[in-house]
């Protein structure tokens, strides 16, 4: 291993216990009245759609972050530190996607809303789609990149982490995820955004795109 990917891992480490340990955290409560699932905590959070964790702030959430990371991208273009990291996003957000696609269609896991308190039900066809959570793969894969670039000379960038912890506790709290499924998302996110900073030549996305959005809108 480089010293370089050693680096990365280790300053992955810290931010990505605490967001597991947290997500984990919040089956605690329920774990008496049931549990089950892939490490048997999964099970119904009670329903709060209500105060920050509104559906309506998660959706704000998720195309906002979306949205500010393309304009960002775009406008910066993959010369500079910050335009490169911001496409290794890119590059992490789609990915992450592609394979939650694959495996929400792979696993067809019942979400807890329409389960009946039972978390073991997996395989049971199309429009099953609980497991991993696409939108925490989304924020996680979004935020790892500068993580993994910044947060060493600006530890202050590790509360980005607290991104995909807001959003998979508003998942499971809308009981539209199981724990394990934003804990899969999140663990998909960031793998995708570790393997997208670790790729020593140019962004996948960026060297498809027009000579005037690689050197970024502004520059050009």
């Amino acid at each position: 291993m480089s010293t370089d990917n050693a680096r990365s891992r280790s300053r992955l480490t810290r931010p990505a216990a605490a967001v597991l340990w947290c997500v984990t955290a919040l089956c605690v409560p329920t774990l008496a009245r049931a549990g089950g699932g892939p490490l048997g905590i999964d099970s119904v959070s009670s329903y709060d759609n209500s105060g920050i964790w509104r559906r309506s702030n998660q959706v704000a959430l998720e195309y906002g972050l979306a949205a500010t990371l393309l304009v960002g991208a775009v406008s910066e273009g993959g010369e500079s530190r910050f335009g490169r990291t911001l496409w290794q996003s890119v590059d992490a957000t789609a990915g992450g996607a592609v394979v939650a696609l694959a495996l929400k269609a792979a696993f067809s896991r019942i979400r807890p809303a329409d389960s009946g308190g039972n978390p073991n039900l997996w395989f049971k066809g199309h429009g099953n789609e609980s497991f991993p959570s696409g939108e925490v793969t989304e924020v996680s894969a979004i935020v790892t990149p500068l993580v993994l670039e910044y947060a060493r000379e600006h530890p202050a960038v590790y509360a980005l982490e607290l991104v995909p912890l807001y959003d998979a506790v508003a998942r499971v709290k809308v009981q539209a995820h199981w724990q394990t499924d934003v804990i899969a998302g999140f663990a998909l996110g960031t793998a995708a955004g570790w393997l997208a900073h670790s790729n020593a030549g140019a962004p996948c996305i960026l060297r498809i795109v027009p000579h005037g959005i690689y050197v970024g809108i502004r520059t050009h």
